[in-house]
Formats: structure tokens, sequence, C-alpha cells
């Protein structure tokens, strides 16, 4: 059905945009496993008895190997070409999911932790692979249309993690881990064969063969961008990834369904926001002088901008920190808190995906990318981390406090950031 409908498609679409729309196809089925795998650890282990620490610790893999991923996934993909990275990353993310399809008893925490690394592989493998055919496909000088389609692309896969996190609290609840585990693996199966006959060789491959050391950015614009981006991921996990779903099943008493559904809701909207981030930060602006004064000029975001994103939410995670402090209406403040952190974390995320993508040279472009990525990756980790051993010692309220610093850190990082109008 899928290669019919490409073949239907063939007259109006060029080669490139076919191929791209199968790299996009498989991410987001990608992603509707990866959501919901992370939602079925939590809840799961959760319910074995796992203490928060013990939890993070089974996500420990997943983020370390993502990072290393990121650092040289990058060079792969200038090296063989982003079809291989995306297959290979499908392919081991099937054997991730089986090797979680065994009794309860063979799940020990470095089992689970040697499962979740070849997760973390596959994940970044996938996230590379998509955002790098992205400047592939956007004319050079376009800018607008690029920040356009990397919002649509990124918010789309946020929007789908979501619904994974509400499958994996369904499934979970419909099947058990096992049969949820083993549903996944096959449909992703299915995927990954489609792929493997559809993705062209040459798609992505550097026309000047990078050398493994050309893995470390050497543009100031990518490193300090990288550098934001740690901060600002690390203030996202700090507290969403193992604090949030155990306070919620703690404290408010929600079973698997409500954790899971919440979840998903508050990344489905996430998703969305990010689609209309461009909309949101204006791309139009208007120019009042001289002849041009009836005209619309075209902008995009600089490095103020991001500034400006950041600052705006690091008075969120305070404001959610203060009413727990001070047992202020604590669900509502927390939920409302948590949607409105959402929406502008989703603008800032958003801006820099595309400023990344902007940066990013377009031979080698998974080069950048990769290492751009490295440091998102590495923010998750130490935010998952900080999650589980913060909120076991200290509770929610704290993970709040060192979000809040995260973001002071991500937005004193992007003044750095060049003030640069790429429409000229």
């Amino acid at each position: 059905m899928g290669l019919l409908s490409l073949k239907a498609l063939s007259p109006k679409l060029s080669n490139q945009m076919k191929q791209y729309l199968v790299i996009t196809g498989n991410y987001w089925a990608f992603t509707l496993t990866d959501g919901a795998l992370r939602m079925l650890v939590v809840l799961y282990f959760h319910q074995l008895g796992y203490s928060p620490l013990n939890i993070a610790l089974l996500f420990l893999f997943y983020e370390i190997f993502g990072v290393i991923t990121n650092l040289i996934g990058g060079w792969l993909g200038a090296q063989l070409g982003l079809n291989k990275t995306m297959n290979i990353g499908l392919a081991l993310q099937i054997i991730a999911l089986s090797m979680l399809a065994v009794p309860a008893e063979m799940l020990t925490i470095f089992y689970v932790m040697a499962a979740q690394a070849l997760s973390g592989i596959a994940k970044d493998l996938n996230k590379m692979s998509a955002k790098s055919a992205i400047k592939l496909l956007v004319p050079k000088g376009n800018e607008g249309k690029l920040y356009q389609w990397v919002a649509v692309l990124t918010g789309s896969k946020n929007t789908l993690k979501g619904i994974g996190f509400f499958l994996g609290g369904l499934l979970l609840t419909l099947l058990g881990f096992k049969g949820a585990i083993l549903l996944m693996a096959s449909l992703l199966a299915i995927v990954w064969v489609f792929s493997l006959f559809t993705l062209k060789e040459e798609l992505g491959k550097a026309k000047n063969k990078p050398k493994f050391t050309d893995i470390l950015s050497k543009s100031a614009s990518i490193n300090i961008l990288s550098a934001a981006r740690l901060f600002l991921f690390g203030a996202r996990d700090v507290w969403f990834v193992v604090a949030l779903p155990v306070f919620l099943a703690v404290n408010f008493n929600w079973d698997h369904w409500w954790v899971g559904g919440f979840m998903a809701s508050w990344v489905i909207g996430y998703g969305i926001v990010q689609s209309l981030a461009p909309l949101i930060t204006g791309n139009n602006a208007s120019n009042n002088t001289g002849k041009n004064s009836n005209k619309k000029l075209r902008t995009t975001p600089t490095g103020r901008t991001a500034f400006l994103w950041a600052s705006y939410l690091t008075l969120i995670p305070a404001a959610i920190a203060l009413a727990l402090h001070f047992d202020f209406y604590i669900q509502t403040s927390l939920i409302v808190g948590l949607l409105i952190f959402g929406g502008v974390f989703a603008i800032n995320s958003s801006l820099h995906s595309y400023l990344i993508v902007s940066y990013a040279s377009s031979d080698c472009v998974s080069l950048d990318v990769g290492f751009y990525y490295m440091a998102n990756a590495m923010g998750r980790l130490i935010g998952t981390l900080l999650s589980g051993w913060v909120y076991q010692e200290y509770g929610l309220e704290s993970c709040l406090w060192i979000s809040t610093l995260f973001l002071a850190l991500t937005a004193l990082i992007s003044t750095k950031l060049p003030l640069l109008n790429f429409s000229k």
C-alpha cells in the first residue's frame, strides 16, 4: 500500500522530496514506539516497586549512548548516507524491544539498561537522519521556508511522541508489559522492511568525506547553541522524566491510564505549539520606511529571539515551585503551570531546531546536527539522573528550582548567539 501510494505521487514530487517523506514516515513510526516504551518502563517498574532513582538509572545507558551516537552518528551519516543510518536505527529499536519481551524475573536493572542503550542509539540515529535531511530539501537562502519545515517536522514528531505516551499507558493496561512490547516490535519490523526497499543510498552523503576528527564542531555559533540546548533540555527532564509521573501517581493517586493520558496530552499540545512557532514568534515584520512602507519584510529568528524566549521560560518553573512551597492549590498550580511551561518550552525548542539547521553547513550537515543533538542528549542525561535522585531525596520542588537555574543559564548563554538576519 505504501509503495503504491509513493508511486502514485511520483509525477508530482521530486525524488528528493519522496525520500524525505519516507524518512519522515520512518521517524514518526519510530517516535510512537519510543514514547510508548518510555511510559511503559516508567509505569511498569514503578508498579514493581522500583524507587524513583532506580527508574532513572534504567534510562542511564539510553541517554549516555544517545550522547555517543549523536557525536559519531553525524559522521556516519556523511560517510554512508542517511538511508543506512535510518535503517540501522530501526533495526536496533526492534532488537531493543525484543530484548524486553522476556519473563519478568529476567528484567534486572542492568539487563533493562542494556536494552535501553540500544534504544538510545536507535533513537538518535533516526533523529539525526530526519533533521539532517530537511537541510537538503529546502533551497539555499529560503530561511522562512526552512523555519516552517523544521517547525512542522519537530512539532509533528513530538505530537506523535505524546500519542506514544498515551499508547504506553493504554497498552500496559490492556496487554501487559510483554504483550505491548511484542506488538510494537512487530509493527516496527513492517516499517523497517518497507524502508529497506524505498530509501536510496545517495541521500545525505557528503561530497567531501569528512575525517573522524571533524565530529567536534569548529563553529562558534553551533558550539554556543549546543551549550544552550544542553541546559534547556536538562531543565525540562530534571522534573518531567521521572519526578512528575511518580508525583502524579503517588500524590494525586492517578492510575496508569490517567498518568499516561495526561503526559500524552501535554506532549501532543507541546508538539502542536512547536508546529505553530513561526506564527507565534512573528515571522513577518512591518517595514515602515520609504517607498517600501506598505510591504512586509520577511524575518527569521536570531540569537536575540532565543534569549527572550528562554528568559520567559525561566519564570515558569520558579512560579510552580513557589506554589508547591506555600501549598497554594497544588494540583491546579502544577497542572496549569505545566501546560504553560509546555507551550513556552515548545517555542524555545522550535527556535533552537531552526537555528541549528540554519547554522549547519550544507555539505556534511549531519556532522553539525549530530554535534548539536549530542549536547541535547547530554542535557537529557543530566536531567534524567537528577530527576530520579533529587526527587527521591528532596522532592519535586527542588527539581523545579534546578530547572529554573538551568533555564537562567540557557538564557545567559543565548546572549552570545549571533544576531544574524538570514533573509538578507
